[in-house]
Formats: structure tokens, sequence, C-alpha cells
């Protein structure tokens, strides 16, 4: 799997990424002088949370017979101290469905399992890169 990243010559600092056959853009806010024409790789990184809870909770429920008809996720950043190495992500999970308080439990038991968030929380992530 790659990814490829091209400078989008419509902006200062907007990018264009290409994954498969999508297509996704970048860019960073006004203040540090984007154009703030789409999300900030930042809001990226913190979306990969969201959706991957969304789906591994919809799988699981899928997988379990739960009567999950859809996850809402909102994600509040704190990267006041992320210079020091400390990026918090706060979660708020709304499970949609006629769910009993035993399928709440199940799926407040699983949506912190998702791939994502063991990666973000519990490997040490290398990254490796070579210069042209």
């Amino acid at each position: 799997m790659s990814i490829n990243l091209q400078k989008d010559e419509t902006g200062t600092y907007r990018q264009v990424i290409r994954i498969h056959q999508h297509t996704l853009f970048t860019d960073v806010a006004a203040s540090f002088g984007g154009e703030d024409s789409a999300p900030d790789p930042h809001d990226l990184y913190d979306a990969s949370l969201a959706a991957c809870k969304a789906i591994t909770l919809l799988m699981f429920a899928k997988r379990k017979q739960i009567p999950l008809d859809s996850v809402d996720v909102e994600i509040e950043r704190d990267n006041s101290r992320e210079a020091k190495g400390v990026y918090v992500l706060n979660v708020h999970l709304i499970f949609n469905g006629k769910l009993t308080h035993e399928n709440h439990k199940q799926l407040s038991d699983v949506a912190d399992k998702c791939p994502i968030h063991k990666l973000m929380t519990s490997t040490l992530n290398e990254v490796h890169s070579t210069y042209k």
C-alpha cells in the first residue's frame, strides 16, 4: 500500500493525496499562511481514529447481531502539549439503534480496540524517510 502526495497548484500549502482510487486534499489554516481549503494533517490523523472506531463498532455489531444503526463520533483535540510529546484526543461516541444496556456495554468495551486506537496508544511507531 502506498500513499502519494504532491503539491496542488491551487494553493500556497494545499496538497493532493492519492490513496488507491481516492483523492483527498489537505491544507493549513489562514493563520498559518494557507487557505484553509481542506482539513489540515492533524485533522486527518484525528479523523482516522473516528472512522476506525465507527467502522470497528459497526462490524462488531453486525457480527454479533447487535441492532446498531450508526455511530456518531466527536473528537476534541488538545494539542497544547504536543511540543512536549503529549497529544490528547477526547473521543465522544453516540451509539444509535434500539440497544439494550448489555448491547451498550458490549460496544463500549470494543470501542477502544480498533486498530487505529491501538496504533496511537500502544505501539512504538517508526518512520523511516529517504531523500533525493
